[in-house]
């Protein structure tokens, strides 16, 4: 919601009438953009769901287990999950995670991805669920 209504009540009624972010005028335009940004990485609905080798999601509930043990994950590796559930049935590559799950101030030359990758097979354990394909990024599960 974009409005001159600036009052802490203003604001409350917009957001209890179903607006997903409020801004007042005047406000600086790298303010919006950076709004319209971060509207535009939820997900469009929940994602169901979703279990592969032993390894189950719940997007819902931000939760992931292991063998029937929760998992103690941060939210970028829960993201990472998120993105990459086997209902997707694509790969994405290390700068499309990077743009997915961080955001667009992220350096396109870190080490970022391929380090919370890394942690993330390591708190997954064995066998091996995240698989590398060569110049295709990361996909979850054998398919």
């Amino acid at each position: 919601m974009l409005t001159a209504a600036s009052t802490v009540k203003d604001r409350v009624e917009g957001l209890g009438l179903g607006a997903d972010d409020y801004l007042a005028k005047p406000f600086e335009f790298a303010e919006l953009v950076a709004r319209i940004r971060a509207v535009a990485r939820r997900p469009a609905s929940p994602q169901p769901n979703w279990s592969t080798e032993n390894l189950s999601l719940d997007p819902l509930l931000r939760v992931a287990f292991r063998a029937g043990l929760r998992l103690s994950l941060t939210r970028k590796e829960l993201a990472v999950l998120e993105c990459r559930s086997p209902q997707r049935g694509n790969q994405s590559l290390p700068k499309e995670l990077l743009e997915r799950v961080w955001d667009e101030a992220a350096d396109p030359f870190t080490k970022t991805v391929a380090v919370t990758i890394g942690r993330l097979r390591r708190k997954l354990g064995h066998p091996p669920v995240i698989q590398t394909v060569r110049e295709s990024g990361y996909r979850i599960g054998g398919q």
